[in-house]
């Protein structure tokens, strides 16, 4: 794993992102997207999400944007996008809802293997999204566990794959995606590049903005289920606090993800299993 753009340029631009999955009713987790404690960290309750959408409301004064359109920004502030992984089916049953009634759009990346299966968007429904006008994005073909030990065979054969079903699907041609499981490397998003992809985005807690070619690379902070909606605010903000403890906690699991490799994986799904992880802000 690495930063976002390490081995190639860093731009000047800053843009902050915040990193969603799943909206779902209380006691449904496994309703929408991949189901699983693993997966069930980074869905988010309905009523809270409404939380913090008002929040952030309120504290980004009306500057989220969408990626493809950063040259059209005009604000004193940094843009910020609202980004959705997996492609579970609250996508378009909820959040693409509440999203709008704050007049903004999502960029929505979407398992593209998943489509049409229990859990996950089917492809009217992201025709409809796009229709809409929210970003529909690629979150790679079969969701590889850990990308960045993909070969680059592998890697071109998700984001190619992804990139044409999803573009047949909205009539045009896909430029944005989001690599799973924050598993990032300069190959992964050289990869990306190569299947047309210009827009990536990773999941390091960042405003600065890499290129890799062609390819403008972008930082995430991600939210997982108990953040209240005060820090979603700060986030979006780009409030210093907020942003450094999750840049600490960001580098200390990605020096643990990089010794650990294969055996990282299976000890944190082991722990999710005990609930050992995930319920109040511990996690490898």
């Amino acid at each position: 794993m690495e930063a976002a753009g390490a081995g190639e340029g860093e731009t000047m631009m800053r843009v902050i992102s915040l990193m969603y999955h799943d909206v779902v009713d209380r006691g449904a987790q496994d309703a929408s997207g991949f189901a699983g404690p693993e997966a069930g960290i980074y869905k988010i309750e309905r009523r809270r999400f409404e939380e913090h959408l008002k929040a952030i409301d309120g504290a980004a004064h009306g500057l989220c944007t969408k990626v493809t359109e950063l040259s059209n920004h005009r604000g004193n502030g940094a843009p910020f996008c609202m980004t959705f992984d997996d492609g579970g089916e609250s996508a378009a049953t909820v959040a693409a809802d509440m999203l709008e009634k704050h007049g903004w759009r999502g960029h929505f990346f979407i398992t593209a293997g998943r489509i049409g299966t229990a859990g996950f968007v089917s492809a009217a429904q992201v025709r409809e999204l796009h229709d809409r006008g929210h970003v529909i994005g690629s979150h790679s073909y079969s969701h590889p566990t850990r990308m960045s030990a993909c070969t680059k065979e592998q890697l071109c054969e998700e984001w190619g794959r992804s990139v044409e079903m999803l573009s047949e699907i909205v009539g045009g041609r896909v430029t944005v995606a989001s690599v799973c499981g924050g598993y990032y490397s300069t190959a992964v998003a050289r990869a990306a590049e190569e299947a047309g992809i210009r827009f990536l985005f990773n999941s390091e807690p960042t405003s600065r903005c890499g290129k890799v070619g062609e390819c403008l690379v972008l930082g995430r902070c991600t939210i997982k289920h108990w953040m209240p909606a005060s820090v979603a605010a700060a986030l979006a903000r780009g409030r210093m606090m907020e942003s450094l403890k999750q840049r600490v906690l960001w580098e200390a699991k990605k020096v643990t993800k990089m010794v650990g490799g294969k055996a990282y994986v299976k000890l944190s799904r082991a722990l999710l299993r005990k609930g050992k992880m995930g319920a109040g802000g511990g996690e490898l």
